[in-house]
């Protein structure tokens, strides 16, 4: 039986009944929105740590998957952190400012993700924002406005010294991550970055919700400090206030999902229903990549993961080809068209955008029909809806009408046992006939009908499989510039980096910076610095050279094994904890990082002021301390956790150095 429907012709067979309808694509009556780009997110917090340290090869491989344009997901802004010595995720990025008599542009990694950036697409967007702040800006609060002036300057001192060392101009800087703004801040920041000759740099505000909107409409001064409003994780939807302002909308941090199909899904659909939905004109992946041990929060939350420096092995998950579909055939600057006019939802589920180029020679139009279950980000809820398939019909009118055929690219995300994905294939162009396109739409597809030629599925030979961490591992941090943070060590609480010994004995070694606690962004006050490593292991050995540092030195220092968790629950993370006290002569055994849990105290008569060496054996329920070469425990202890990181750390903020880590492993998880 056929049915008739405007000028589509459908075909149904027995109760099977395939929709169809008609959709304008036009911008006679003006255009919509211009099109800010999609981007990725290093940062908040360490999501980027294991990627430096991949073997060059496999390194430049997943760095082309994320930024070569006309390759993979050919991101067109990255967004990093401003580091602000504090938690934020899963570890900790090391401040440019550690004191306010310090400054210094060699610490941490994204400068050097911007810079490889940047090579491989010279117009990629790059864009800026502290999720905490080191504690001298809030003078031993948590309220980084305390001196609005001061931590302006902070900020500005990042974005010229982005320039000076690195020769990165920032595009975008924002204000502080998910927590509240201060108008007052807001506007000195403009006027230092216009006083700085930093006038191109764009302020979005205020990344957290739409409220920035209500202050921007009654506040003209505000108004012209705010280029953007950008909010994070809103559903597809923004506000009036928002729009009452006129200003570009972005959804500035979303996704945040398991890079799985459905995570895929998650992101085909909030690609597109931002705008249809939210008139949003950019869309920034939480994470970039998930570039992290897979025992902290959020495993796999990235757009690729690539967490196995150690063999080169990573994987090309699903959402960098969706996120293709969109990057391969547009730039910033090009415009959607309007609702109703190339912009909407389809009748049977699912959504639509058209952008044109800025010569308005070239068209592309996405079309995505994901379900609601396989389209499920991690938040927020999503309310029930239905797709089904149907038939979609493109009217191209006016000057779109000139377009003989479209380039087609095609996915479809698999949920079946015996189903297959197709990811970013090319089809055969499709006939343009009258200014008309059809095309049968299944449920979970992604299409791409363009008039531009290009578009690459890149690839290169299969990685080196996965492998646990080494079982054995040792680290003297001879190999690593002063500065920097050594690899394989995930900082959870403080900043460690490798930096020259007072002691000629030691040379390089790893040392905790922080002096005083930082301005959080995490809701739990994180107090005691750890840096954990590995695998999780169970029966390990370990040991480490540690000193105090004489001047501005921490209270004690310890070595761990079996930590059961980082992130923003630092502070409750159990384990097998071998705290040294040598001003005090004192050692304590815990089985939490907090200390509630005591397990052993006594005397450490051999601890000496500087270098002492401390070493903890764990096999099954048995547990060994030894300072100096000298046995201070051999007791039982708990059989929980059973297996966690190794780690090494100290009792409160202050200096304190580390070497000769060496770690052997009997058994692991």
């Amino acid at each position: 039986m056929f049915v008739k429907i405007g000028r589509c012709i459908c075909l149904s067979a027995l109760l099977s009944v395939t929709f169809c309808d008609d959709y304008r694509v036009d911008y006679s009556h003006g255009l919509g929105r211009r099109f800010d780009g999609i981007g990725g997110l290093s940062g908040g917090g360490a999501t980027s740590k294991l990627l430096v340290n991949y073997p060059k090869d496999y390194r430049d491989q997943i760095l082309d998957y994320l930024f070569k344009p006309n390759f993979a997901a050919s991101l067109q802004i990255l967004k990093v952190e401003i580091g602000g010595d504090s938690q934020s995720t899963e570890g900790t990025e090391a401040s440019h400012m550690h004191n306010e008599w310090d400054e210094n542009y060699q610490r941490g990694y994204e400068w050097w993700l911007m810079t490889e950036a940047k090579k491989r697409n010279p117009d990629i967007l790059l864009y800026g924002l502290p999720w905490a702040f080191p504690g001298w800006l809030g003078d031993g609060g948590d309220n980084p406005y305390t001196n609005v002036t001061r931590t302006a300057e902070y900020v500005t001192r990042w974005l010229l010294g982005a320039k000076k060392f690195y020769n990165l101009s920032i595009d975008y800087i924002g204000i502080w991550n998910e927590r509240p703004y201060d108008i007052s801040y807001i506007k000195t920041l403009r006027k230092s970055l216009d006083t700085h000759q930093l006038s191109h740099v764009k302020i979005v505000g205020a990344d957290g919700g739409w409220e920035i909107a209500s202050a921007i409409e009654k506040d003209s001064e505000l108004a012209a400090a705010v280029d953007y409003i950008g909010a994070h994780y809103p559903g597809t939807t923004t506000s009036s206030e928002a729009l009452t302002t006129g200003k570009q909308l972005w959804s500035s941090e979303d996704y945040s999902t398991y890079n799985d199909n459905t995570g895929a899904g998650c992101w085909a659909r909030i690609l597109n229903q931002n705008f249809v939905n939210g008139f949003m004109t950019s869309t920034i992946s939480w994470n970039l990549i998930a570039s992290y041990y897979s025992a902290l929060p959020y495993p796999g939350c990235g757009l690729m993961t690539a967490d196995n420096p150690w063999t080169g092995h990573y994987d090309v998950s699903a959402p960098i080809w969706i996120t293709a579909h969109t990057t391969q055939f547009t730039a910033p600057g090009w415009s959607y068209l309007q609702h109703g006019s190339g912009v909407g939802k389809l009748t049977h589920g699912g959504s639509y955008v058209s952008l044109v180029s800025p010569d308005h020679k070239d068209l592309t139009v996405i079309i995505e029909t994901m379900s609601h279950d396989h389209s499920l980000c991690i938040r927020p809820a999503l309310p029930a809806y239905n797709v089904i398939a149907q038939n979609v019909t493109l009217q191209l009118r006016g000057v779109l009408a000139k377009f003989q055929q479209l380039n087609v690219w095609y996915s479809k995300l698999a949920f079946g046992k015996n189903e297959t994905s197709v990811l970013f294939k090319k089809l055969s162009p499709v006939k343009v006939q009258d200014g008309r396109v059809t095309l049968s739409v299944g449920v979970d597809e992604l299409y791409t009908l363009t008039s531009l030629p290009g578009g690459t599925k890149g690839t290169y030979p299969a990685p080196p499989a996965r492998k646990p961490f080494p079982n054995t591992y040792s680290e003297d941090f001879e190999a690593f510039p002063d500065f920097s943070e050594p690899f394989n060590f995930a900082q959870q609480v403080g900043s460690f980096e490798v930096t020259r010994s007072n002691d000629a004995s030691h040379g390089q070694v790893l040392r905790q910076v922080v002096l005083k606690h930082p301005i959080f962004w995490c809701p739990f006050p994180l107090i005691t610095p750890i840096n954990l490593i590995g695998r999780t292991w169970s029966d390990v050995y370990m040991s480490a050279d540690i000193a105090i540092g004489p001047v501005n030195g921490t209270t004690g220092v310890f070595v761990a094994a079996r930590v059961d968790q980082g992130g923003c629950q630092s502070w409750k993370a159990k384990g097998i904890f071998f705290f040294l006290f040598p001003s005090e002569k004192k050692f304590i055994l815990t089985n939490d990082l907090a200390r509630t849990m005591p397990l052993k105290e006594g005397e450490a008569t051999g601890a000496v002021q500087g270098w002492n060496s401390l070493a903890l054996l764990l096999e099954g329920s048995n547990a060994v301390g030894r300072l100096n070469k000298q046995t201070l425990f051999n007791i039982t202890v708990p059989s929980t956790p059973a297996h966690g990181f190794v780690a090494i750390g100290t009792d409160s903020y202050g200096i304190a150095d580390f070497d000769n880590v060496q770690i052997k492993g009997s058994g692991s998880h």
